[in-house]
């Protein structure tokens, strides 16, 4: 499938190239452009009105340089900004990661009871407690911030004895009373293999980054995209707003390949 122009991808920071790398596997001839608003994050910690400005500046950023269709890989952005970028976007096809995560949970679901782990601030504002209710008006949601997965995934320790401590401290109290597990953040795909390991095979995970990738995969069928030919340019271009080097070192783990420095734009919001 390929389209004229790349699709557009931002977070406040490299949590969501987890989610660029699940577009790139369910869309391999798409071209990518993702924004990295590495200045101003984490946006949890800020007011909604603020997280509502900063997502729309990163938008018109991507905007501006000609997108296909903008994919919102913040999950507080997501909660917050979502409806604010459709309305004011509304010749591009705009996609966050909280109802497709939300839509299969739900439809993973046979019992009804549904855990999602994120970061304080996604937990406490409850998008995904809503948007699994508005699906399932009979579904029993437990939501828990687990956020030193965030750190343990910043720094490479996803294997082994500490990201599995950690994961029986977080979820031993919840995994008997849940049959789905959401992973409600973008470093959290990372943890997946520890924290399968430590729910046990009768609980499903959900992985909100896969689920978005293939609702904007099923986005573009609908509007008829068709497979890129044999030798069309695909292109993955990065931009950040503070710290490239820092951006390449962590963001390395988050999409899987080795990256440097100089291919990090520095963009100013």
């Amino acid at each position: 499938m390929s389209t004229r122009l790349p699709i557009g991808v931002f977070d406040s920071g490299v949590g969501g190239l987890t989610v660029l790398r699940a577009l790139q596997r369910a869309l391999p001839g798409e071209s990518f452009l993702y924004l990295g608003d590495t200045a101003r994050l984490p946006y949890g910690t800020k007011s909604p009105g603020t997280i509502a400005r900063y997502a729309m500046q990163a938008a018109r950023v991507l905007v501006d340089r000609g997108i296909d269709s903008l994919v919102v890989a913040c999950n507080t952005a997501s909660a917050v900004a979502l409806d604010d970028l459709r309305a004011a976007l509304p010749e591009l096809e705009v996609t966050g990661v909280v109802e497709p995560g939300a839509a299969a949970a739900v439809a993973s679901s046979k019992g009804g009871a549904i855990g999602v782990i994120g970061t304080e601030s996604t937990i406490r504002g409850g998008a995904y407690a809503h948007a699994i209710a508005r699906l399932s008006p009979g579904a029993r949601v437990v939501g828990l911030p687990c956020p030193l997965f965030v750190a343990l995934a910043e720094e490479g320790w996803t294997e082994g004895p500490i990201p599995e401590a950690v994961a029986h401290a977080y979820l031993d109290p919840i995994k008997d009373g849940i049959d789905t597990l959401v992973l409600g953040c973008t470093h959290f795909p990372l943890l997946a293999a520890a924290i399968a390991a430590t729910v046990g095979p009768r609980v499903t995970i959900v992985d909100s980054a896969a689920t978005t990738a293939e609702r904007v995969r099923a986005a573009l069928e609908r509007r008829g995209h068709t497979q890129a030919p044999d030798g069309a340019t695909r292109s993955t271009v990065l931009l950040a707003t503070d710290g490239r080097e820092r951006f390449a070192r962590v963001g390395s783990r988050f999409l899987g390949i080795d990256l440097v420095p100089d291919a990090v734009e520095l963009v100013d919001l």
